[in-house]
């Protein structure tokens, strides 16, 4: 997979709009998409279901949806090199985060696996996720995960081995947006219609992840991972999925 680039603010949600690609894809509700047995999300790193889909799994939960979340790291390598926060204090505070955005979402009570593979190093652990995965999921469940070619190398790892799990996957996408030229989009997407109760348990989830889109300090390598630009992309109106 060719290496992307993560830096900087990335393609704006103003060029995603003004290509028109969004607005033509077909419109369907969180109803329509649901699954009707067990979904699992995979998370390459504590806030990605959240600024995936987390309206539309927050639609889901309302409805009674069973949701397992499958962690598959603790994002630790989120700050290398922060003064403020070290590897394992990061996971302290990420699991945290995650547990409140969680509770935001409606799925407080929702079981979370945590693979505790290293951050950053999916890609070469790809068995021991596939492994994880035979145990976990079962006939009837459906999984969340990043779309391919999602563009960080662990969203990339997780894609592939979610394709070879055997039951059925939708997609989502968070760095997509970020590096993608505006309008370039993989095939198999629907726009997802969240209501503004959905979309406003999001952005509440979404504050919850203070580690990401705040600086820890002044020093460079404190610098929020999500600042505005990028968060205007992961919070737009609606919801995209590919299945």
């Amino acid at each position: 997979m060719t290496p992307r680039d993560l830096t900087g603010t990335g393609t704006s949600e103003q060029d995603w709009q003004a290509s028109g690609v969004l607005a033509a894809l077909p419109r369907v509700t969180p109803a329509d998409v649901r699954p009707a047995g067990r979904v699992v999300v995979l998370a390459p790193h504590p806030d990605d279901e959240t600024l995936g889909v987390g309206a539309t799994l927050a639609t889901w939960a309302r409805a009674g949806a069973a949701v397992t979340v499958l962690a598959v790291t603790d994002g630790e390598a989120s700050h290398p090199g922060s003064p403020t926060l070290s590897p394992a204090r990061l996971v302290e505070r990420r699991v945290a985060e995650r547990t409140a955005a969680l509770h935001r979402l409606g799925l407080a009570g929702a079981p979370v696996v945590r693979a505790g593979l290293p951050d950053g190093g999916v890609a070469d652990r790809r068995a021991d996720l596939a492994a994880l995965l035979t145990d976990l999921v079962s006939p009837g469940d459906t999984l969340l995960a990043p779309v391919p070619g999602d563009g960080h190398p662990d969203h990339d790892a997780v894609a592939d081995v979610a394709a070879d799990a055997g039951v059925p996957v939708l997609g989502y996408a968070v760095w997509w947006w970020h590096w993608a030229a505006a309008g370039e989009l993989p095939p198999g997407a629907v726009v997802i219609g969240p209501d503004e109760a959905a979309r406003e348990a999001k952005r509440d989830a979404v504050s919850c992840f203070r580690t990401q889109v705040e600086p820890l300090s002044d020093h460079p390598a404190d610098a929020a991972i999500l600042p505005p630009p990028v968060l205007e992309r992961l919070l737009r109106h609606e919801e995209v999925l590919w299945r």
